[in-house]
């Protein structure tokens, strides 16, 4: 049987209108409490595009993109026969993006009583918008992007159902992996770490699932994100202690999660040769090794969080955030570079 068809076969079994359908009376339900809350009035202004830009977060929107085109690049880099999809890993890549904007509003919608507490000047808290539109703002993205990746391929669509499943699984009821700790950074890297670059490959090779390559790849940026995803916590203990996420920053405390996160953000690039010397060229290139130096940006990185984990509650974007994301993009870049240049002979 065919990887899709295994695939499809899992996911009928899921029961994921069920999960929509009890979303969708969350929201007729939430509706109704907001409506009542002072900054939900109907002297609310009609909502600006600034708005729904601030609600869509498009700074995370970068690193699917790059992720996605990385893997269709490596893809086609790997065969060797020029780049000519190249049009279909940007189209991937625009779906991952929107999906990523999708899964932001959907994370706001179930977190609003948290932003209320730690962002309270994000649309939704703030007023600016209403359940009603943060809700339609997502669903319009979900179709666009089953709509996209349909025209991408099954292959892709595939992998579009799966980053669904998690990231919804993320932030909705009854899943919530937010509220199990560790679970929660590894639900949010399986879609932001091994179906990005996957995606990009299936997205232009869409029969070549065994293929090893964007595995191992996915395998390095798969471990980052384990780690960095809770880099973002430390600003949001307040209410997430408050609402209930146990994330590992709430379990732990500032000291001992930096001292969990910093291997993750070193480790992922010392274990590239191990995975050269047990893959062999065959399945990853000679010079993705050189990307083990990377090791360097991350042990400062992790030296920002460590040195000083309680600064990091007192920002809501410490510059460690801010370096976590360039060095995922670095990453995503630096593999596709390689995959893009000339195989040596």
């Amino acid at each position: 049987m065919s990887m899709i068809g295994l695939s499809l076969r899992f996911f009928t079994g899921i029961n994921f209108f069920g999960i929509i359908f009890r979303s969708s009376r969350d929201l007729q339900k939430m509706n109704t409490e907001v409506s009542t809350q002072p900054d939900a009035s109907s002297a609310r202004p009609s909502p600006s595009i600034k708005d729904f830009i601030d609600l869509a977060r498009p700074f995370t929107m970068l690193a699917p993109f790059i992720g996605i085109l990385s893997g269709s690049i490596i893809a086609m880099g790997d065969l060797g026969q020029g780049f000519g999809l190249i049009w279909v890993g940007v189209l991937a890549g625009i779906a991952g993006s929107l999906l990523n904007a999708a899964s932001n509003a959907i994370n706001q919608y179930y977190d609003l009583e948290i932003d209320r507490i730690n962002k309270p000047q994000r649309p939704l808290p703030s007023g600016r918008l209403s359940v009603k539109q943060v809700m339609t703002f997502a669903w319009i993205l979900y179709i666009v992007c089953f709509v996209l990746g349909f025209l991408v391929n099954l292959s892709y669509l595939v992998v579009v159902i799966i980053c669904t499943l998690f990231t919804w699984g993320y932030s909705a009821p009854p899943v919530r992996f937010k509220n199990n700790g560790i679970l929660a950074n590894i639900a949010m890297a399986i879609p932001r770490g091994y179906m990005m670059i996957v995606g990009g490959w299936v997205a232009v090779r869409p029969d070549d699932w065994a293929n090893p390559t964007p595995w191992l790849i996915g395998t390095v940026i798969f471990l980052f994100v384990v780690g960095s995803a809770s880099t973002k916590d430390f600003a949001d203990v307040k209410g997430d202690e408050a609402g209930g996420a146990k994330t590992v920053v709430v379990q732990f405390g500032f000291r001992k999660a930096a001292w969990i996160i910093a291997p993750f953000l070193v480790i992922p690039y010392l274990a590239i040769p191990i995975l050269y010397a047990i893959a062999g060229p065959d399945s990853l290139r000679t010079a993705t090794v050189w990307l083990s130096l990377l090791a360097i940006y991350g042990a400062f990185i992790a030296w920002l969080i460590v040195r000083d984990p309680d600064s990091m509650a007192m920002e809501g974007n410490h510059p460690s955030w801010i370096h976590m994301y360039a060095l995922m993009m670095l990453t995503q870049a630096g593999f596709a570079i390689i995959y893009a240049l000339p195989a040596p002979s």
